[in-house]
C-alpha cells in the first residue's frame, strides 16, 4: 500500500495522506444514525405529566389513587433497545396477552413509562375489598379488571345436643 502511495505521490508516501487529509474527508453520517438508533431518546418530561382532563378521561380520582396497576403487554417487544427489553423482562411481560399486577408506586412507574406504547395499563378494581390471606385462593381476575372472591360456605359446626 505504501509503494502504491508512493508512486502516485511522486515517490513521497506520506504526501497522499497529507492530501486526503487537507480536504477532511470523514464518514460521520453512519454514527449519528448509530447514535440516534441506539441511545435512549431525550423526550422533555413535560409530555409525562399529567393533564388535568385526563381524569375524566380515564376515570380516575388524583385524590385517591389506584393501588395496582393490570399491566398487558399488547405489541411485540422485538426490534427495541436494549433497556425497553431488559424493563419488559423485568417486569414479567414477556408473554404477550398476559395480565400482570404491579404496584402503583414511582419506580415501577418509571418503568412503565418508558414501555408505554408496547402495554395496555389498567387500574385493579377491588369491589370486594382486599381478600384476607384465607381468601386469596379463592380469588380470580375477571375480563373487567375487577378482583372478584368467590366465597365459599363453610360447612355448619355440629353441636351435641344434651338429652336430658
Amino acid at each position: 500500500m505504501a509503494a502504491l502511495l508512493g508512486r502516485v505521490a511522486g515517490g513521497n508516501p506520506f504526501a497522499a495522506w497529507q492530501s486526503l487529509a487537507k480536504y477532511k474527508v470523514e464518514p460521520i453520517t453512519w454514527r449519528v444514525w448509530i447514535r440516534q438508533k441506539f441511545t435512549r431518546s431525550r423526550i422533555p418530561e413535560s409530555v409525562f405529566q399529567p393533564w388535568p382532563g385526563d381524569h375524566e378521561k380515564y376515570g380516575g380520582d388524583p385524590q385517591q389513587p389506584h393501588k395496582l396497576h393490570l399491566v398487558t403487554r399488547v405489541r411485540s417487544g422485538r426490534r427495541r433497545p436494549y433497556w425497553e427489553k431488559e424493563i419488559i423482562r423485568s417486569l414479567g411481560l414477556e408473554k404477550r396477552y398476559e395480565l400482570r399486577v404491579h404496584k402503583n408506586i414511582p419506580s415501577v412507574n418509571e418503568k412503565l413509562k418508558v414501555i408505554k406504547h408496547l402495554i395496555s395499563i389498567k387500574p385493579l378494581k377491588l369491589p370486594h375489598g382486599i381478600p384476607s390471606e384465607e381468601e386469596m385462593s379463592d380469588t380470580f381476575i375477571n375480563c373487567a379488571g375487577e378482583l372478584i372472591i368467590r366465597r365459599r360456605l363453610k360447612e355448619p359446626e355440629q353441636k351435641k345436643i344434651d338429652a336430658l
